[in-house]
């Protein structure tokens, strides 16, 4: 390896780097620059005597732990029964006094993020996402704002916030389902800790939705498509502002399945996104009005019938699935 620096004997600029000796070395005049030098590499060495294993020295550090993953463990409980009676006793004593060590902000932290961990299985929350959660859950109660609030709400209001960062598809009504919260204490807390920590969310798009309700629906890729370049139409009409993004993903599906042909009541779309019927309703009618859908459903609806009788199938006509306005 080759470096920009010169060698003070000759001014030679040809140098090499021996990594196992650590050291600098001239390659004109064998000066040795610099020596015992630290290696900046990964350790992939190993003293247990079990031959060489490429791993790293340790655990990574993570968020979620309470002790970030580098704290000390006094044995595992299937250690006990190896031991004998005075060293069992021993041990015993040892385990209880590490417990009782630990500070209250450990205990919140083992508590909590256990809690944080349990939320975000039922709720298939990435890994990444839930480092995140559990960075902001560390951050709430190192400045104290957990204090005379539930554990619970806290930790689904970072879960809520780290989902919010990433984009991922989490309304505020399906997390509070799963988890058993009160909506509106969970929407007071997440705002609360986003405010006194200084998160800045941006408004999650309606389209972030559209391929996870398309998906439980059965919808193919060309409803889904549809429904996304009926979205991009309604945002530039500005037709989206002072809307809630799941009515307006629930709408645009709706609307692009009557193009399509793939047949879906507004009832079936609403309990899947977990609107009201009235909402969907609402959208739509906006939808049809202000965007001048009604052509473009029509036109699809004699295509598709057209293709029918040119392949000499004779099918009932299509249901009319659309309200009568």
């Amino acid at each position: 390896m080759v470096t920009k620096k010169s060698c003070p004997e000759c001014q030679g600029t040809k140098l090499s780097v021996d990594k196992k000796r650590g050291e600098i070395v001239c390659n004109s005049c064998g000066f040795v620059m610099d020596e015992n030098m630290i290696d900046q590499g990964q350790e992939w060495r190993e003293f247990s005597g079990e031959g060489q294993n490429e791993r790293r020295s340790g655990a990574p550090s993570s968020y979620a732990k309470h002790d970030m993953g580098t704290g000390t463990e006094v044995g595992t409980s299937s250690e006990v029964y190896k031991l004998s009676v005075k060293d069992r006793r021993k041990y015993l004593r040892l385990r209880k006094w590490h417990n009782r060590s630990s500070t209250s902000l450990e205990r919140n932290l083992k508590y909590a993020l256990a809690d944080l961990k349990r939320i975000s299985s039922l709720l298939n929350i990435p890994p990444t996402i839930e480092e995140e959660a559990a960075r902001i859950y560390r951050m709430a109660v190192e400045k104290g704002l957990v204090r005379g609030r539930s554990m619970e709400c806290v930790v689904v209001g970072a879960i809520y916030i780290a989902s919010r960062q990433f984009n991922l598809p989490r309304s505020l009504n399906e997390v509070c389902q799963l988890t058993n919260n009160n909506k509106r204490d969970v929407g007071k807390t997440y705002r609360f800790i986003a405010r006194e920590l200084g998160i800045r969310m941006a408004p999650s798009g309606a389209g972030t939705y559209i391929p996870k309700f398309a998906n439980k629906l059965g919808f193919s890729a060309e409803t889904q498509t549809q429904a996304q370049k009926i979205l991009e139409i309604a945002q530039t009409s500005e037709l989206t502002s002072g809307r809630g993004p799941t009515g307006l993903a629930a709408a645009a599906l709706y609307v692009a399945s009557l193009i399509t042909g793939e047949k879906r009541t507004q009832r079936e779309i609403a309990d899947v996104v977990g609107v009201t019927e009235v909402t969907i309703r609402n959208r739509y009618k906006e939808m049809i009005e202000k965007l001048n859908l009604d052509p473009l459903i029509e036109e699809a609806k004699n295509k598709r019938e057209a293709e029918r009788l040119a392949m000499g199938q004779v099918d009932e006509p299509e249901e009319e699935l659309r309200i009568q306005e």
